[in-house]
Order: C-alpha cells, then structure tokens, then sequence
C-alpha cells in the first residue's frame, strides 16, 4: 500500500509542478505599443486609443516602445496628458537598439512612470525648435552670436544667445515643464533642464548611471523581467506588477492611425489640396461629369482636416489658393500668361512656407511642390490651348444661320414638305414642284418653316 506521507508528497509535487502554469495563466496581460517616427496628431490619437484600450481590457502595464526624432508641441502634450491620466502604469522603453528619443521623446520618456532604454539608444536634444511666423521674433542669427562675443569679451552660453523675449518665453515653458516631470517622477531634474536650454544628448549607458531612465532592457522581455515585483505610484494608488511571463497583447496602428498619419503629412494634404481644387474646377467646367466634382470635394475636405491639425502658416495658405486662383483665370482672362505665371509664383511661395515649423518629418519637400508647379503649368497650357481651338472654331449659330445652307428634300405631300437640314427635320414650302431626294437650298424661314428653291435653279438664279 502507498503510505499516506508518499501520497502527500505526490499531490504536493503536482501542485509545485501545475503551480507556474496556474499563476502565468491568471497573470493579467501586457499591453505593448509601438510609437515610431515623428510624433503628429496621428501618433497622440494611437496612444489615446491604445491606453484606454489597455484599460479595458484589464492589462496592468502598457509598455510604449519609443523610437522619434521629435515632433508637434501640440501633439506631445496630449499623450503626456494621456500618460499622467492613465489609470494604469505607462512604460517607456527606447528600443530597439539604435533608436532615439530626441527632442518630444525625451518629454515623453520623462513622463512615464517607468523609463527604460536598450543598449545602443540615446536621449535628448530637447530645446524646443522655434516656429518661424510672421508675427514672432526671429532667432539671433550667428553673425549676431559672433558679434555680441566680440563686444563682451566672453562666449555667449545657450540662454544668452536666444536674446529674444519670444525665445527666452518659450526655452524656459519648455525647461519648466519638463522638469516638472522629472520631479513627479523622482529623475534627474538637472539634467533634463541642461537638455532643453543646453541641447545635450546621453547615451543609454550614461542614462542609466545619472538616473534619467530607471532600467537598461535589450527587448520587452527583458524589461518584464526587470519590472516583476516592483511595486509602481498611480494616481495616488499603489500597483504591484507580475510582469514575469506576464502574456503580452500587441497595439498596432489600425487603418484609422494609418489614414490620419497620411492626411496629417503636410506633403499628402498639398497635394490632396490641389486634386480637390482641380476636381471641383474641372466639375464647374463640365457640368454633369459627376466623379471630378465628388473626387474633388472628397480630396479638398480630407486636406482641410489634415491641415487644421497641423502647424499651418495661414499667409502660405493663401498664397496657394491665390495661386490656383490665378491659374484657373488665365484659362478665361486674356492676360498673356501675366495671370499664369503670377499663380505658378504664388503656389510655389506658398506650398514652401504653408507648415509654420523647422521639425522633422513635417516640411514639404522643394520636389514636391516643383513637381506640382511644372503639374499646374502643364494643364494650364493644355486649357488654353483648348480654348484657342474653340475660339478659331466656326461659330454655331441659330436658326439664322441656316441661309444658304443645303437641304435634301424627304417627303412631298401636297403644300407640306419635309426636308432634312444638318441632321434635322424642317418642314418646308417652295413655289417651284419639288421631288423626293431632291436637293434643295434653304433662302428663308418664316417661324419654323423654311423657305427653299432647287439647288440647280437657286444657283443658275444666283
């Protein structure tokens, strides 16, 4: 028989042996999300989606893979706010290795309750870039730098170069605000303001040593692993994190993300604009054609949309429509190409200054907007020659006009007579016998009648 201390021991070695796959089965599940390229209002509505998606569906960490070499203000400090809203912990990991979180991303990994890094990656560069619009103060250009050198006797450090209050308002917001975050945070402070006022940048290593991030992970298993049985601050609550073998829940940009990331690149919503434009001209001079007008109006609203989200230069904007304002009117206006080329000229002024920011990712390539330059003077050439063909054309006159014209007569039936005149039945009277397929020529009307001779006798009279 089976002692009873050896069946405890068995059913005790298949609980130790179930045990793992119990608690991993019960472990509540990780999101993972991946953040790449520059940070726009398609990126903020990702992370929005994707952090209220992980709370739903019960994950207890969001892990955000950051890989951006910066972006919108705007855009940043909507999925900052979303981060310190989240009702669950948020961690940034900058990977893989390579990556970088410079400029916006450094904001973001600060933000995050978790900040991570794998080997290879760096960090930093946050001042922020200077919007060039009209109305603000330019930044000291560096003959300017040189010159206040030379008069002090000293080199100018960051702060006194951007000598501008307009600058100085901005680089100090931004040092402020992101050291806020490294205080909420308990970060490095110091550091994250020498990265807005000074520019400095820190590899991973160096991150990790200064106390920027708080752990140095090759991949998000290895992160997970770091991160079991540490215990994180969430809106006042405490959270105990059992990430070890934790099941992970991929976020990937669906079509939505996909199709706001296009309409939001300055380059698409360009030349979603001018397709709009065209199409809607095109619908106005050919009333009825339907698809021009429906394709136009489609194009010319997903472009309002996309550039309402965007930096947009409103003189740029301007610019532009007045430029396919013109090119439209050289079409209708005898102005020997004065309209034409003035529209190409402010297109091409436009389109280059339309996105009011220096960041990357969000200018408009010179190629593009040349390409749609030599575009729009190529169509402009092919209407005006359509419409110099029409104005040689002979004109269509009406009922007038059918004098002298050559008839064949189609039926004779006492005084009525029908006869047929440019692919038409008239009815017709003449003093002189007429006969079928006879041809006639047309020297009268009255109302809708016609008067005609035979063509033989007309001429012979004639």
């Amino acid at each position: 028989m089976i002692k009873r201390t050896q069946l405890s021991e068995f059913f005790l070695m298949l609980v130790l042996a179930v045990l793992p796959s119990i608690v991993l089965a019960l472990a509540r599940p990780v999101t993972v999300m991946t953040l790449t390229g520059a940070i726009g209002p398609a990126g903020a509505d990702y992370v929005q989606r994707g952090v209220a998606r992980a709370a739903q569906e019960g994950s207890q960490l969001v892990v955000l893979q950051l890989d951006t070499p910066g972006g919108l203000d705007t855009a940043m400090r909507a999925i900052i706010k979303t981060i310190l809203s989240a009702p669950l912990p948020v961690a940034c990991h900058v990977a893989p290795g390579g990556a970088r979180a410079a400029s916006a991303g450094t904001y973001i990994l600060y933000a995050c309750h978790i900040a991570a890094m794998a080997p290879g990656t760096n960090l930093g560069a946050a001042t922020p870039v200077a919007l060039h619009a009209p109305f603000m103060d330019p930044e000291p250009s560096k003959e300017k730098r040189d010159k206040d050198e030379r008069q002090s006797g000293k080199p100018a450090t960051p702060d006194e170069s951007a000598t501008t209050p307009l600058r100085q308002k901005q680089v100090n917001d931004a040092a402020a605000y992101i050291r806020g975050l490294a205080q909420l945070r308990g970060r490095n402070a110091d550091w994250a303001e020498r990265a807005v006022r000074e520019a400095v940048s820190l590899p991973a290593e160096d991150a990790l040593r200064l106390g920027v991030v708080d752990y140095l992970a090759a991949d998000t298993p290895a992160l997970l692993a770091q991160l079991d049985g540490k215990t994180i601050k969430v809106l006042a609550e405490t959270r105990l994190l059992q990430t070890a073998g934790a099941p992970l829940l991929p976020y990937q940009p669906d079509w939505r993300t996909q199709i706001l990331a296009a309409i939001t690149d300055p380059s698409i919503a360009l030349l979603l604009m001018t397709i709009g434009i065209y199409g809607l001209l095109f619908e106005f001079m050919n009333p009825g054609a339907v698809a021009p007008g429906v394709l136009g109006a489609i194009c010319l609203l997903l472009a309002l949309y996309g550039l309402q989200l965007l930096p947009v230069n409103y003189a740029g904007l301007a610019l532009i429509l007045l430029g396919l304002a013109f090119m439209v009117a050289e079409v209708f206006l005898p102005s020997f190409g004065a309209l034409g080329l003035g529209g190409i000229a402010a297109f091409v002024a436009g389109a280059l200054i339309l996105i009011d920011t220096d960041l990357p990712g969000f200018g408009i390539p010179p190629a593009l907007v040349a390409s749609l330059a030599l575009l729009s003077a190529l169509l402009i050439a092919a209407m005006t020659g359509v419409a110099l063909k029409t104005r040689r054309r002979a004109r269509v006159g009406g009922l007038d006009d059918m004098r002298g014209g050559v008839a064949e007569v189609l039926d004779v039936a006492g005084d009525a007579i029908w006869v047929r005149l440019g692919g038409e039945t008239w009815r017709a009277v003449s003093v002189t016998p007429l006969q079928r397929q006879q041809k006639v020529r047309v020297i009268g009307r009255k109302g809708l009648v016609l008067e005609v001779a035979p063509l033989d006798l007309h001429d012979k009279g004639a």
